[in-house]
């Protein structure tokens, strides 16, 4: 499977192309600037992660997270959000050199479902994001970057080998994912 064939299987599932992924790519200020730098991603993880940990009506997509705890997650996410968006390695000086977000996640069982309900708590954060309420092109750009994300994670997944898995073929020792 290619990437390209990746990308469209994506695109089709998720109603976003690659190319309208990377749209915040072209931002000016850049997207990293306008949500407060780092200190943004590390506020828009914790409001995250705040609304999965209390999704009580959604107990399966909790259990999606059953190997991390709550500071964990919000700390991944944070250090992958500023590297992804400009910033530090911070998310390679934790987990090494590859990222490999497919691999990351190949342990859990990322359904269609799943990237749906991760959407309605990301849309949820990005609304109450401080900095975010006051620049609807970025809001916008960053959902649809995530949509994207989303989605593809679910397609690529079922394309996962057990010798691609994040950690060879079981979760990270240490918690780490």
């Amino acid at each position: 499977m290619s990437k390209y064939e990746l990308r469209s299987q994506t695109a089709s599932l998720s109603g976003v192309t690659y190319e309208e992924s990377q749209k915040w790519t072209a931002l000016s200020p850049p997207l990293l600037t306008r949500i407060n730098g780092p200190n943004g991603f590390q506020i828009l993880s914790t409001l995250f992660y705040d609304r999965v940990f209390e999704d009580e009506e959604n107990p399966w997509f909790l259990g999606i997270f059953a190997s991390s705890t709550k500071s964990e997650a919000i700390d991944n996410q944070f250090r992958f959000l500023v590297e992804t968006f400009g910033g530090e390695d911070l998310y390679k000086a934790k987990k090494g050199k590859y990222t490999r977000l497919v691999g990351r996640h190949a342990n859990y069982k990322i359904t269609t479902d799943a990237a749906e309900r991760w959407l309605v708590h990301m849309k949820g954060a990005i609304d109450e994001h401080d900095e975010l309420k006051k620049d609807e092109e970025a809001k916008e750009y960053l959902y649809i970057y995530f949509r994207f994300m989303a989605f593809y994670i679910v397609v690529a997944s079922a394309y996962m080998k057990d010798d691609q898995l994040s950690g060879g073929t079981q979760i990270d020792s240490g918690r780490v994912w």
